[in-house]
């Protein structure tokens, strides 16, 4: 079986039994438990819970993700239906998608020539991937985007049981991971470089991203909206997500498991679940430390920021000519740019930034990637670079102040 060949789904689903992928007696928190043990969950799958049966060929990171993906939103719906009628799971599953992506133009408009529900599906896993993007380099995707891939599972889930409000759930699930995740990295004590230079993006990220309860810009555990409304799962998943942030040397200094344990508190999750994530994360990087890309940088941090930002560069230079037309067609959108190179925007102004800017990326395919999970945090790369990438199109709009 090729996760990367067309049809690699029915050859999944002929070459296994029910109990194998269905795991029928398994409870949800067991089943997020075995997706932890192969890397899904921290977003470099290693293997897959299907064992070494699962191909003869020497899959990559991305194919177990893949796979792993697919396995996790089928058993969720086999498990949450109490049947194994694996047509109808394929097409729930691309229902699902379709809804959540609504409107997002560019981003189904490869999935047109599909001749089958399954090799539709197998479309939408690889755009979840980003494998479709050709700007992007399989080697540049962020840490951060694969392991937010479990926030499909858990937003299925929600949406087998109350389908409407599916888009507004997954967003507030994904700011409340990545800013979690930002909180924990500011509560290191010794801060390199490039923890620096994240927590900047993340706060000035926040400005375009997160409103909290009080309506206030400054991002505490206390003023975010939502968090002490999760279920279990989504909890242990936030702590999960919020270890591997911290997680740069295999140490954690006692400043980063005082937030662990602030979090734990707040959201109301027992001691022992934290020692557990510890133990799990320690005994996976020990085991795998060699073979998956996290562990092989002494800072992931740093190999995050710099990959968004050599990135969010290329994407600005290899579409200036269709990015200066839209800016030039937008008007709002050009001044305000201009204009936060000056000053700090107001609330608003921010607001229609990020949301004039999302609408430019959907008529680029290539700039859809600020659209899939955890590409809204380069939002404000993007703000930055593109006054800096694209003189022109705002000297030209520049009012010299001599002349009047």
């Amino acid at each position: 079986m090729n996760p990367s060949a067309t049809d690699w789904i029915p050859k999944l689903l002929n070459g296994f039994k029910n109990e194998d992928l269905l795991r029928q007696n398994n409870s949800e928190v067991n089943f997020y438990s075995e997706l932890k043990s192969v890397g899904f969950i921290f977003g470099v799958s290693v293997s897959s819970l299907l064992g070494k049966n699962l191909s003869s060929l020497q899959l990559t990171k991305e194919e177990f993700t893949k796979v792993n993906l697919f396995h996790a939103l089928l058993a969720t719906y086999c498990s949450a239906t109490n049947s194994n009628k694996y047509p109808e799971a394929i097409q729930k599953i691309i229902e699902f998608y379709k809804q959540l992506e609504k409107g997002k133009t560019g981003f189904f408009s490869k999935l047109t020539l599909s001749q089958t529900s399954t090799q539709e599906l197998e479309h939408i896993l690889s755009a979840r991937l980003q494998e479709t993007n050709t700007s992007l380099k399989k080697n540049n995707t962020s840490i951060l985007t694969y392991a937010l891939l479990y926030a499909d599972v858990l937003a299925f889930m929600r949406w087998l049981e109350t389908p409407k409000g599916i888009k507004n759930y997954s967003k507030l699930l994904e700011t409340l991971v990545i800013s979690c995740c930002f909180l924990a990295l500011k509560a290191k004590k010794k801060q390199t470089k490039y923890d620096r230079l994240l927590i900047e993006l993340f706060e000035s990220s926040s400005e375009y991203l997160i409103e909290t309860a009080s309506g206030t810009r400054v991002i505490t555990l206390e003023n975010l909206s939502g968090l002490k409304k999760l279920t279990f799962l989504e909890k242990k998943y936030l702590l999960d997500i919020c270890t591997i942030a911290v997680w740069d040397d295999y140490h954690m200094d006692l400043s980063e498991f005082k937030f662990l344990q602030d979090l734990i508190l707040f959201i109301e999750l027992p001691e022992e679940e934290l020692t557990k994530t510890l133990k799990e994360l320690s005994l996976f990087s020990e085991a795998y430390g060699s073979k998956i890309k996290l562990f092989e940088y002494s800072n992931p941090v740093r190999l995050f920021y710099k990959q968004s930002a050599a990135t969010v560069k290329l994407l600005i230079l290899r579409n200036k000519k269709r990015l200066q037309q839209e800016l030039e067609e937008s008007g709002e959108l050009l001044v305000l740019l201009s204009q936060s190179t000056v000053r700090d925007l107001s609330e608003e102004e921010r607001h229609k930034v990020k949301e004039q800017l999302l609408d430019v990326c959907k008529t680029i395919p290539s700039l859809t990637i600020f659209l899939l999970p955890g590409g809204t945090v380069l939002l404000p790369l993007l703000v930055k670079f593109i006054p800096k990438l694209l003189p022109s199109s705002f000297n030209e709009n520049r009012i010299d102040p001599k002349k009047k």
